[in-house]
């Protein structure tokens, strides 16, 4: 699932399942170019208003008040963290992607004010099939801003130029129109909506995903 809101979305840290079965894969994209062996982005990545950097030790009290916060935590696998809990998770936490399925997940800063907004995160899911994942939470305050749309916009472009990608997606909890809001505004249609297929904190949950293909990503980042 994907932050929103708050922004719970796909969820960063929850690795999908890899593909790296070459008996799996369809006849070769005469389109594509050399195979991709993974992803080292050269960090940080500036945008408009935002730094996407790696996450730091220092960085702890962000870090648990985001994954603390039950409205976060809300559209998330995760329950809201202890401070011991979120310290273990942030020392697991990568920016650099060497194979499908782990996740990648920069800490999000505000360059005026240098404060950390929220996290964002990027899955390589399959090399067979060429799918990536993103994912993004983001501190209620920072709500209504444009900074997730802001920071993902960056993830999927480095999915579609470093990773080679053919399609990107963002899978959320289908209650999650602020979310759902996110990945619309990133060119992003709904896919599916799948009723009750997933049995989250204690009750069945319905999931909503969205996707962009490569071709679609360029037409619209190059104005056609």
């Amino acid at each position: 699932m994907t932050p929103s809101a708050t922004e719970p979305g796909p969820e960063p840290g929850s690795p999908p399942v890899p593909d790296t079965d070459p008996a799996a894969a369809p006849d070769t994209d005469p389109a594509a170019g050399p195979p991709v062996t993974g992803l080292t982005p050269d960090l940080p990545i500036r945008t408009e208003r935002l730094l996407l950097r790696p996450w730091r030790d220092d960085d702890l009290d962000a870090f648990h008040r985001l994954r603390g916060d039950p409205e976060v935590a809300r559209f998330l696998y995760d329950v809201p963290l202890s401070r011991d809990e979120a310290r273990a998770k942030l020392d697991t936490l990568r920016t650099t992607i060497s194979e499908p399925g782990p996740w990648m997940n920069l800490a999000v800063e505000v360059v005026a004010t240098g404060e950390v907004a929220g996290d964002v995160g990027l899955a390589w899911v399959s090399d067979v099939h060429r799918l990536a994942d993103i994912g993004y939470a983001f501190l209620p305050e920072h709500r209504g801003r444009g900074y997730a749309t802001e920071a993902a916009t960056a993830m999927v472009d480095l999915a579609f130029t470093e990773l080679d990608c053919h399609r990107v997606a963002g899978h959320i909890d289908a209650r999650n129109t602020a979310s759902a809001a996110v990945l619309q505004r990133l060119g992003m249609r709904l896919e599916a909506h799948l009723v009750e297929n997933e049995w989250v904190k204690g009750a069945w949950s319905d999931e909503s995903i969205f996707a962009v293909l490569a071709s679609e990503w360029t037409a619209r980042r190059d104005g056609g």
